[in-house]
């Protein structure tokens, strides 16, 4: 709980500007199995093409492309889905226990925005891809330009 308190003065001042404080944590409120509701930090995190080309291989992410329709429709990482950053609905967004969600975009400033949509809605981390589908192609990560498979 002591995290929690410490962290809260930051929130509210983050809250009172009307705006997101960088660095600042957002607090959230999660509801509970039990009923009842725990303050977690909402954070938003970068991750390198290298570093989700692993998580990949090993099935271990759910990947989501905020960019919109046609640009999805141009060029995607495989298996992504699409969620554009203009009608983003964090509850809408699939998160599950055994993979991570990380989002990704054409140069990681609007997966950064809808990263932290998502990290405030869920309590939790979230991460998005560093350089987006821009750093992803640069790393010899693959492309799929093919209509959705």
């Amino acid at each position: 709980m002591r995290a929690v308190i410490a962290i809260a003065p930051l929130a509210l001042l983050a809250a009172c500007s009307g705006e997101n404080v960088p660095g600042a944590p957002v607090l959230a409120v999660v509801e509970q199995s039990d009923g009842g509701s725990v303050a977690q930090a909402a954070a938003v995190e970068t991750l390198d093409a290298i570093e989700l080309m692993g998580l990949i291989e090993h099935g271990e992410v759910v990947l989501v492309d905020v960019r919109t329709p046609a640009e999805f429709g141009e060029g995607r990482l495989p298996g992504s889905l699409n969620a554009p950053v203009e009608t983003f609905d964090p509850a809408s967004i699939p998160m599950e226990a055994e993979r991570e969600t990380i989002l990704y975009c054409r140069s990681a400033g609007r997966s950064a925005r809808a990263a932290q949509m998502l990290a405030e809605h869920s309590g939790g981390t979230v991460r998005h891809l560093e350089g987006g589908i821009i750093a992803w192609g640069e790393a010899g990560g693959e492309v799929i330009t093919s209509p959705e498979s």
